[in-house]
């Protein structure tokens, strides 16, 4: 599955929700491309995106 939920992203990779929270709001996440809200307010996470910028790879 390409997008996961916040909570589910964070169990499963070990961040915490204020690291990634972090990494919105100083814009090393990209909105769009690392992460999305949804219509109903929900914050869902790019596995895919977030683990090319892991590798340091362009996403």
């Amino acid at each position: 599955m390409k997008w996961k939920t916040l909570d589910k992203f964070s169990e499963e990779s070990g961040m915490s929700k204020e690291s990634i929270r972090a990494l919105k709001k100083k814009g090393s996440w990209r909105e769009k491309i690392h992460w999305t809200k949804a219509a109903n307010g929900r914050i869902f996470i790019n596995v895919v995106a977030v683990e090319a910028w892991i590798e340091g790879k362009l996403a």
